[in-house]
Formats: C-alpha cells, sequence, structure tokens
C-alpha cells in the first residue's frame, strides 16, 4: 500500500504486472466480483493516459433492516451500511457532546444506535482500528456528525438482538464525506419528524431487575456493562462528605484544577467554567436486599427537582463567610427523599465487574406515578430506619474527593 498507492489517482486507469490472482472467497466476501487480483512485491504499475477500456462503477450495496436479519449470522456477503445516529455509547447527542476516548480505548470498540429512514434501531459495534478512525473524524469534524455510513459489516445476533458488527476492511463516513452521505444528510433535514419517531428513552429502555438480581448479574462470569430499571425505597443519604463535585461546563466530566483556572481533561480546555453536579450516596433497599445507590449528574435534579449548582450557590448566598474549602452540607432536598419509592435507571460498570467497588450508578431516575382519584396513600408510606441503620447501610458506598465551590475559568 506504502508503494502504490500514493501514486494512484481515483478515476484514473493503470496497467498492472506480475500480480496474484484468485477467486474471491464465498466467506465474509466484501464485493460483487468474483475475482480477486492482489499485489505482489514484484508488481509494476503503469498509468494509462489514452485507453477505451471501460469499467462498471463500483457501487456501495447498501443493507436494510430486513436484508440485514435474512443474512444475520450466516457468513457470507458484507454489505454496507447507510442512516443516521440515535445514540454514541448510549448517549444523545447534541452539541457539546464529547466521546471518553480513554473508555474507548479500553473497550476497544464504541456502541452506536442507527436507524435507516423510519427502519428498526440497529446496534452497530465498531471495533479496534476501525474505533480509532472514527474518533480521529468525529474529532475533526468540531460537532457531532448525524449521518454515518460504514462499509462491509458483518450481521450478527447479539443477546438475542439484530446487530452489526464492523471488520478490518470496514470504513466509516460522516455527513459530508461522500455523495451518499450528503444526499442521506438532505433527506434527514428536510424529513426530521419521520426520523424522530423513535427516541433515545425508547432506544435504551432498560430491562427491569430487582437489587438482588443486580448483585447476582455482578457476580455472574462473562457479565458486561449493562442498564437496569430498579424499583427500591430511599433507606438514607449520606452525610458527612461531598455531595457534589466541581464538573466542566460543557462535557460534565469532574474538572480539575490548573495554576490559575480549571482544565478539562476530556475536553482538552485549559480554561472552563465549572459548575456543581451531583455525586451523592443513597442507601436503597427492596424486599430483603439493600444497597449503595451513587446519584449522578442529572439524576440528582430528576430526583429532588433542584440542580446542583442552584443549591451550592445559595448556601453560599447565605454563608458569605464560607471559603472555597468549606464542605456544603447535604440539602434538605435530599434529605427529603428519604422513604420515597422510586425507579431509579442503575449502570452496572467495569468497576462493579471487576469488584473495586458495590456501589451502583444512578443514570436517571424516573418520574413519580400519579396516583389516580381516591387512591390510598397511607398504605405506601414507607418509616425510614434509624439513623444508626441508615448510616451502617451506607458505609461501603464510594467517597468523592472533597467538592470546591465552582469558579469560572
Amino acid at each position: 500500500m506504502d508503494t502504490y498507492l500514493r501514486h494512484m489517482k481515483p478515476g484514473s486507469t493503470y496497467r498492472l504486472t506480475n500480480f496474484f490472482g484468485s477467486k474471491t472467497k464465498k466467506v465474509y466476501r466484501v464485493a460483487d466480483p468474483d475475482v480477486t487480483i492482489a499485489f505482489s512485491w514484484k508488481s509494476v504499475l503503469s498509468d494509462l493516459t489514452d485507453t477505451s477500456a471501460w469499467f462498471p462503477e463500483d457501487r456501495f450495496r447498501f443493507h436494510g433492516y430486513e436484508q440485514f436479519e435474512a443474512a444475520c449470522d450466516l457468513k457470507g456477503d458484507l454489505y454496507d451500511f447507510i442512516g443516521h445516529i440515535k445514540l454514541v455509547n448510549e448517549q444523545a447527542l447534541n452539541e457539546s457532546f464529547v466521546l471518553d476516548e480513554v473508555e474507548i480505548a479500553s473497550d476497544r470498540r464504541i456502541l452506536v444506535h442507527v436507524q435507516t429512514h423510519d427502519g428498526p434501531v440497529m446496534k452497530l459495534y465498531i471495533w479496534d482500528k476501525v474505533a480509532t478512525a472514527f474518533c480521529e473524524k468525529f474529532r475533526s469534524l468540531g460537532k457531532p456528525p448525524s449521518v454515518i455510513m460504514v462499509t462491509t459489516v458483518n450481521p450478527k445476533r447479539l443477546g438475542g438482538a439484530l446487530s452489526l458488527s464492523s471488520l478490518s476492511s470496514s470504513r466509516v463516513f460522516f455527513d459530508t464525506d461522500v455523495h451518499q452521505t450528503r444526499e442521506y444528510l438532505a433527506w434527514l433535514e428536510s424529513n426530521s419528524e419521520v426520523a424522530n419517531r423513535v427516541n433515545a428513552e425508547i432506544v435504551t429502555k432498560a430491562e427491569t431487575a430487582t437489587i438482588g438480581e443486580l448483585l447476582t448479574y455482578m457476580k455472574q462470569e462473562g457479565a458486561k456493562v449493562a442498564w437496569f430499571e430498579c424499583t427500591a425505597t430511599i433507606d438514607d443519604v449520606v452525610r458527612g462528605s461531598a455531595w457534589y463535585y466541581i464538573a466542566c461546563g460543557g462535557c460534565k466530566t469532574k474538572a480539575t484544577k490548573g495554576p490559575t483556572t480549571l482544565m478539562c481533561r476530556k475536553c482538552g480546555k485549559t480554561e472552563i467554567t465549572g459548575a456543581a453536579e451531583y455525586l451523592s450516596k443513597l442507601s436503597v433497599y427492596d424486599n430483603n436486599d439493600h444497597a449503595s445507590f451513587v446519584l449522578l449528574g442529572d439524576a440528582g435534579f430528576e430526583l429532588t427537582g433542584k440542580k446542583a449548582s442552584v443549591l451550592v450557590e445559595s448556601y453560599y448566598e447565605a454563608n458569605e463567610g464560607s471559603g472555597d474549602d468549606h464542605v456544603v452540607p447535604v440539602p434538605q432536598v435530599l434529605i427529603d427523599t428519604i422513604g420515597q419509592k422510586r425507579t431509579f435507571v442503575i449502570k452496572i460498570s467495569k468497576h462493579n465487574l471487576e469488584g473495586k467497588t458495590q456501589a451502583l450508578t444512578v443514570t436517571k431516575v424516573l418520574p413519580l406515578e400519579v396516583p389516580a382519584l381516591g387512591y390510598d396513600l397511607a398504605a405506601d408510606v414507607v418509616v425510614s430506619p434509624t439513623a444508626d441503620e441508615g448510616v451502617k447501610r451506607g458505609a461501603d458506598m464510594i467517597v468523592s474527593d472533597d467538592a470546591k465551590r465552582a469558579k469560572s475559568g
């Protein structure tokens, strides 16, 4: 490739001598032709400036859901996919979205939920070097793309659902890279209502599990990072330690202190505006099981109805003599949630599976169901255990670094 590719130009015709010729393999075939030509170290490539030779246009071979379903796990031809992005690594895209390239390098893959026009949503797994190329292209755009095209994907059934998986031969294209992505982007912009009929929450609806089932899943051999819905009663809120952290105002990653400003390792910015985000520890229970939940980011707002940044600023306004190193006490709105029975979306992380922590991360808290008229609320009132029992149940939770007051960088 290093020898020949730099001399070749799209649309030009060449004569090749001294090459290998073979029948195209039937397993994982990437193109229509029956014959494969391979360069050798003796190959000679010469440019033909005047030739009447004609070659059929090399076209992408796009498939939709039904065609991929029919070809699933057959190890036959590998076709191309084009569609619009619903999620990247379980997150919806917005202007402030930033890829976690450290996590991607560790997992060696990216999970993209994709959809063609108004068809079913599929999972697209992008692996290894193709994932690296995805990150480089994504970063170079300056903003999240809407359309993705991936060549030679392998349809496989993972966890009972149809998924598409990249191979070493796969290539990734975004919004305006080629004619086909530009054409699809134009359709997407003109048919946004059709494209958005399926929202992100439906795409990632989590499986329901009890606390006991979550703890059992974490111990299973071969268990992977996963999301579950768990209904539990809040037993206590752990106090005496920081209940929030200072985050990058853009990507919400924990900010780091520079010489004179706050910095973000994920965004790569050396000067950011910090904002307080929830990192609160809850002791919860259901049936005969109890666990430690860590309330993270927007999940805290969904539980309390108050943003962490507003609560922190309000505290400092009411306590002007407090220094930046002062630990803000747990706010009353969090303490008032004790006794509530709520449904939490829980992420089983790599730290849980590796046994580094038993505390489970809450990424979302579902709204309370409004009881019907005439419903007996007293029947569902739960009396909180004693303070000593609550502290004992919360003792195994993660302890974060002391949170500091947000500053503008």
